[in-house]
Formats: C-alpha cells, sequence, structure tokens
C-alpha cells in the first residue's frame, strides 16, 4: 500500500490575526490514515501517489490560512475528500476534492491545476467554484447564478455536485462557530437546495443529514425540545421495540427466510414535518420507530411481506411497492405500516442487500462501472434528470428563473401515471394532464387540446393521481395558453410554455415593429426596402441594437418609437430627412388575430365595425381600444407611448367576444327565451350570470361571441322583440364573469 500523506498538518489562517491565538491544531494522523486506508480498498498505488501530491499541493496553497474553528484550513478538503473515498470515485474527484477551495482563496488557476493535475480534476475545480460576487447587483442575484453555474457544471459532470455535497456536509457539521444569522442563512439554503439535490441523486443517508443539520441550526430550540422528547420517549417504547425485533427474528427464519433485521429510530426533522403537516402533537406521533429488513433477492421481499402481514394487522392505504415501481432516485423498497404490540403503529420496510445499498450511496454507488451494460437504472434516470437541467436553461430568462424551476422540480414528491402503451411516467404531486404532455414531449405538450384519463374525456387541468392511464389529444394548429401557468407544477412544462409564449411574442411584435416602422418611413417619403444595409449597421452600432430584427421587435413591444428609429435611419443615410413625402400607408390594419403584439384592450372590448385607435406602450406592444374607451383620457396623460392610427381590416372572419345586460321580468322560462334568440342569430353564449334587481326583475349578463358590430345590431334586435325584456345594452367597461 503506498503513502499517501504526512501525519501532521501545517497550521494556517483562511484570514489575517494579529496577535489572536488560535485553538491549537488538531492532529490529524488518525484522518489521515483512514483516508489512506479507504483509498487503498479500491485505487491503485499509482493514483494513490497522485492524491498524495494533490494533498501536498493544496496544503502548500492553504498554508497560513485557518478555518473560523481554528483547525489549519487542509482539513476541510481532506474531509471531504474523504466523502468522496467511501464513495469510491475516481483519483481525478478525489483530487479535485482536496483542492476544490484553492482557485477561490488563493492565488492558483485553473490552468495551474489543469497542468499539474490533468484537464478533468481541473474543469471539476472550477465547477465547484463560487462566481465572482462583484458583477451582480445583490447577494439573491449572485446567489441564483452560483446556483445556476453549479447545476449546469452538474449537467455536465455529476461529480461535481458530489464534491459540493461533501464540501457542504462537513461546513454543516462545524457551523456551531460562525454567527447566528449567517447560520440561518446557510441552513436554510442547505434545506432549500442541497438536501433536495442529495434526495434527487438518491443519497439517503446525506439527505437525511443536511436535513438534520439544518433542523438544528434554523429552528435550535424546536430541535433542542424534540430531542429531549424523543429521549423521554425512547426509554417508554423499548420494551415495543424489543418484542418486535424479538417476534421477527424468530418468524422470518420459521418461514425460511433469511434476512437481516434492525430497527431504526426515524430522524428529528422527519418527526418534525410530520407534526407540522398533519398539525399533530409529540404524543400523537406514534411511528417514531420503523424497521428494516434485508433479504437476498427480490422473490424474498414478496414473500416477506406476506410473512410480515401475517405477524401483525397492516394499516389499509399504508403500503407501497417501490420495487415494481422505483422513485424518481432509484429508489427501491417495500413500505408497509403495520398496528403492532399495544396498538404502536410501526413502520417496516423490506429491501435486498443492493437495494440497501443503493438507498444509502445513491448515484455514486455504482460510480467504478463505466460501461454502457453496467449502468444502473438510477444512473440513467440521473442522466435524464441532468439533461434537463439543460433545457431548463436554454428556456429560463435568467438565473432566478432557472433556480425556480429547479427548486419546484426538486421539492416536489411525486404521483405515478401511465401511457395508453403502460409506460410509467414520474410527475410532481399535483401535476396536471399539461404536466403529462410535456413530460411526453415537448410538442405533444405545445400541441395538446384535451385528454383522456381512465378512458374518459376529462379538462387539460384535471389533477393526476397514482395509477391514472393518460391519453394526450393533439391538434396541429394548437398552441401553449398563458392560462396554464396558473396549474401546471412540472419545472419542465412551465418552462417550456414560458419559452414558448416569450418566443411567440417576440415573432408577433416583429412583425408588427416592421408594419409601424414601414408606416413611419412611408411618412418621410421613402420605404423599408430602400434603406441602406450600411445606414441599419451605423444605427446598430450607434444606439446598441444587436440585430435588425431585435430593433423591429423594440418598436412592436413600443420599446423605441418608430417615428424616431425612421428619422435615424434617413438621417443616417442622407445626413437630413428627405424634404418630399409621398402619400402616407395609412392606418395600420387590424385583424384581431395578430397575437400577443396587438392585443384588445379588455376595458372596451372592441369588435370590428367599431372606430377604434391603436396605443404603443413600453413593452407591452399594441393596444387596440374604441374611440369611447373611457381608459383613453387617462392614457393619454401617460409617459413613453404612441397613438397609432389603426382600422379593422375587411373580411375579418374570427369571432369576438362582447358583454351585454338585459334587465328582464322574472317569469318562468325567460331564460330559456333569452338563449334561443341568441342561438338563432348565429352566436354563441360564452357565460351567463343572473342577478335580481327587484322581487319582478332581473338583470343578465351575457358574453357572446359575434363577428361584428352588424352582427351584435343583429342579436340585440332579436332580443328586444322578447316580451319579458324591459332594456338591454352593451357592456363596454368589463365582461362579467362568475
Amino acid at each position: 500500500m503506498a503513502t499517501v500523506l504526512p501525519s501532521s498538518i501545517a497550521t494556517a489562517s483562511k484570514r489575517p490575526f494579529s496577535g489572536r491565538e488560535l485553538a491549537p491544531a488538531k492532529d490529524a494522523s488518525a484522518e489521515l490514515a483512514a483516508f489512506n486506508a479507504q483509498l487503498a480498498t479500491y485505487l491503485s498505488p499509482e493514483d494513490i501517489a497522485k492524491v498524495g501530491a494533490a494533498y501536498l499541493f493544496g496544503e502548500a496553497a492553504h498554508q497560513g490560512q485557518y478555518r473560523i474553528s481554528g483547525e489549519p484550513y487542509i482539513s476541510h478538503p481532506l474531509a471531504v475528500a474523504t466523502h468522496l473515498a467511501h464513495w469510491q470515485l475516481d483519483v481525478q474527484a478525489v483530487i479535485a476534492a482536496l483542492l476544490h477551495d484553492v482557485m477561490e482563496d488563493t492565488e492558483i488557476t485553473k490552468e495551474e491545476i489543469a497542468e499539474r493535475f490533468g484537464k478533468s480534476a481541473a474543469e471539476l475545480v472550477d465547477g465547484v467554484s463560487k462566481l465572482d460576487r462583484l458583477e451582480h447587483q445583490t447577494y439573491e442575484q449572485a446567489q441564483a447564478e452560483n446556483y445556476r453555474k453549479m447545476l449546469l457544471a452538474m449537467a455536465r459532470d455529476v461529480r461535481v455536485i458530489l464534491i459540493k455535497l461533501a464540501d457542504r456536509l462537513h461546513n454543516m457539521s462545524t457551523l456551531d462557530v460562525i454567527r447566528p444569522d449567517k447560520r440561518r442563512r446557510i441552513a436554510r439554503e442547505t434545506l432549500e437546495i442541497y438536501a433536495p439535490i442529495a434526495n434527487r441523486l438518491g443519497l439517503n443517508k446525506l439527505y437525511r443529514e443536511l436535513q438534520e443539520y439544518s433542523f438544528r441550526h434554523l429552528y435550535p430550540m424546536r430541535y433542542r425540545v424534540l430531542e429531549k422528547a424523543v429521549k423521554a420517549a425512547r426509554g417508554n417504547r423499548r420494551e415495543v421495540v424489543g418484542k418486535i425485533l424479538t417476534t421477527l427474528k424468530k418468524a422470518l427464519p420459521a418461514a425460511g427466510i433469511d434476512a437481516e433485521v434492525s430497527g431504526r429510530e426515524k430522524h428529528l426533522y422527519g418527526i418534525y414535518r410530520k407534526m407540522l403537516d398533519k398539525h399533530l402533537t409529540f404524543s400523537q406521533v406514534l411511528d417514531i420507530y420503523g424497521f428494516r429488513i434485508v433479504v437476498k433477492d427480490v422473490p424474498t421481499c414478496y414473500l416477506t411481506l406476506g410473512a410480515l402481514h401475517s405477524l401483525y394487522k397492516p394499516v389499509p392505504g399504508k403500503f407501497k411497492d417501490y420495487i415494481a415501481i422505483p422513485k424518481a432516485n432509484g429508489y427501491q423498497s417495500l413500505h408497509t405500516t403495520l398496528i403492532g404490540p399495544y396498538g404502536t403503529p410501526v413502520e417496516m420496510q423490506v429491501r435486498t442487500a443492493e437495494m440497501n445499498h443503493v438507498a444509502e450511496t445513491g448515484v455514486a454507488s455504482h460510480w467504478l462501472y463505466k460501461d454502457d451494460e453496467a449502468l444502473s437504472e438510477l444512473q440513467r434516470r440521473t442522466h435524464k434528470w441532468l439533461q434537463s437541467l439543460l433545457e431548463l436553461q436554454s428556456a429560463s430568462g435568467d438565473s432566478a428563473e432557472f433556480l425556480e424551476h429547479v427548486k419546484v422540480d426538486l421539492l416536489s414528491s411525486e404521483v405515478y401515471v401511465f401511457t395508453p402503451k403502460g409506460k410509467i411516467i414520474s410527475l410532481p404531486r399535483g401535476a396536471t394532464a399539461v404536466d403529462f404532455a410535456y413530460a411526453i414531449h415537448t410538442d405533444v405538450g405545445n400541441r395538446c387540446v384535451a385528454c383522456r384519463i381512465n378512458l374518459e374525456l376529462m379538462p387539460l387541468r384535471t389533477e393526476l393521481r397514482n395509477g391514472d392511464r393518460v391519453e394526450i389529444i393533439t391538434a396541429p394548429q394548437a398552441s401553449p395558453n398563458p392560462a396554464w401557468l396558473s396549474y401546471v407544477r412540472s419545472s419542465r412544462a412551465r418552462s417550456r410554455i414560458r419559452h414558448f409564449l416569450k418566443t411567440q411574442q417576440q415573432e408577433q411584435a416583429g412583425a408588427l415593429g416592421e408594419r409601424l416602422l414601414a408606416r413611419a418611413l412611408s411618412e418621410l417619403g421613402t420605404n423599408l426596402p430602400a434603406v441602406d444595409p450600411a445606414a441599419w449597421e451605423k444605427f446598430l452600432k450607434e444606439n446598441g441594437g444587436k440585430t435588425k430584427a431585435d430593433v423591429l421587435t423594440d418598436i412592436g413591444l413600443g420599446k423605441r418609437l418608430p417615428a424616431v428609429v425612421a428619422r435615424s435611419l434617413l438621417d443616417t443615410r442622407s445626413g437630413s430627412v428627405p424634404a418630399e413625402t409621398v402619400k402616407s400607408q395609412g392606418p395600420i390594419l387590424i385583424r384581431g388575430s395578430e397575437g400577443m403584439a396587438v392585443q384588445l384592450a379588455t376595458c372596451c372590448h372592441p369588435i370590428p365595425g367599431d372606430p377604434i385607435i391603436g396605443l404603443i406602450r413600453k413593452g407591452r406592444g399594441l393596444s387596440v381600444h374604441t374611440h369611447d374607451c373611457p381608459a383613453i383620457a387617462r392614457l393619454r396623460h401617460g409617459d413613453k407611448q404612441e397613438w397609432v392610427d389603426v382600422e379593422w381590416e375587411a373580411g375579418v372572419e374570427r369571432m369576438f367576444q362582447v358583454g351585454i345586460r338585459v334587465l328582464v321580468h322574472n317569469r318562468r322560462g325567460v331564460l330559456a327565451k333569452l338563449a334561443l334568440a341568441i342561438s338563432d342569430s348565429q352566436s354563441n353564449i360564452i357565460d351567463v350570470r343572473v342577478e335580481e334587481d327587484h322581487s319582478t326583475t332581473s338583470l343578465v349578463y351575457f358574453t357572446l361571441e359575434v363577428n361584428h358590430r352588424a352582427h351584435l345590431a343583429r342579436i340585440m334586435r332579436a332580443l328586444r322583440c322578447i316580451p319579458e325584456v324591459i332594456r338591454l345594452a352593451r357592456l363596454k367597461d368589463s365582461i362579467p364573469r362568475q
């Protein structure tokens, strides 16, 4: 066995200490010996020598640096590397763990690490290192960008996050020495980010440890009270636990089952969450003990389950088969809750030794097997999730939005549903048919119009339950509805919908901007194709535009005024605006189907035939109002806006929503008469609401679909012919809803 490291660690400090007494350096010989012994179980002598060189290099780099606790700083990288050695990660990962802070805290560069220890180790160190916070305005922005960098580096190489998780675990175990406010902040971000990532990667033991440390530092008083209560209960329940253990160790061999049985106390954070979520007192949380039964193979797991159910009665609805349907992080086990002695509920977990190993070490459990055939199902699932992070990044606008999507993904529990062909799809709890559609494929999500759940037609917003069979119905011309964002749960669906809407808005704004600029240029005596490319190039250089398309999009969104851009282009071309003018292109024509860049104002709900006017407002595109809109007078005093002449395009065929109010006598069948008259006038009722105006009269509000103003007039004439109708009017200020 090769010797790795020196038996002592040089003392140093991570901050200047002008004469302050430090705690005596801890003798690291035991830690070094344990690290050396662990490496020798799976690395070659040559690789161990490389690790030794990395340790000496890191020790020299951190010379003169101490942790706040007073320990030489090199003790921290050594502890992180020891965690990785227990997971049996490769030599490059162990080297990167030993050097993970040198780029951030010393003058050592990435190039120097690459030259000495290889490009792979340098990339890992760079992925773990933080970004320069001076680039960002706030701490929150800097943290969001740091998380984004770390998660994207993890998507390229999962070893980055394994190093970071080991780093965080050691920092959490030594958190007592820092000030309370910083301690709480670190504990909160560990609970929100790092612990869920550990869970997602199947690192169950690490996940529980991070939760326990976070709970202890985030809520110290609650932690101490609960810890004291559990210790007191431990003595009271020792008899129950002992009796169950004895029974299991006798009954299982009698049934021909060779099993390893162990009892365990539930973690404090798990008990705390149960009390919080179910509004229980500690005395009401009875199942603080669980039992784990490890057997040789999968058939024996189910045989053991039968034996357990013959010993104690199972609690209905408390059985979960994670062997047939593993969790998204690869976890497999049978879970059942039984009524034990004295009516105490007891949780049993039954699994194979391999499943137990994966449950503890997750994605790191098969690290040494590199060929595709040896890859575990867990690693394939992890790879798929890591690829989804790259998709989220491409669809997210900024680091904060990206982090929001990742948190949604990490913090959700799961529901398992089936495709029509029987494939299992894992989704966040509370997911809808839209989430399912995007989980199948982005194109399926973008084109979905309806769904069948268990062979029945259901709304797309229907919440899915475990075991549902879901079929998505698509249409070629369909597109995502902005309202979907109010009920989708998965980060993938949310990011894909936002990306589509953002892209669609930019495309539509570009088309509108081109029409507005062409109109402005025509008023100055030229047209858009006649503008010299050199004039565009100079304009972009002087005005900070990236491309011509970006400028047109800004015009469509109201971020640039078309008249100003037109004059700038002509000034650039000839030095002056031409004196001669040609006939203007006239008003912008409105079809009512332009999309997000052209919006029909909700304050007046214009329809074809109404006199209209357009308003460009910054960041919102073109808003179309009626001439008598009550909001126009108020909007005329606003800033950064431009009024535009608009007209309805001839022959518009789409339907428009309009509201009407009808005052009627309270007589039997009057609502049916109104509906029949509307239907006979070739209109569709979108919504109806009735309010009692008086004991003898009522107000009926309708939201109708009409083609144009003349169509609405025809409907209103038909309604006036009904004897029960007293008066009616069109609603312009709002369309009533239930």
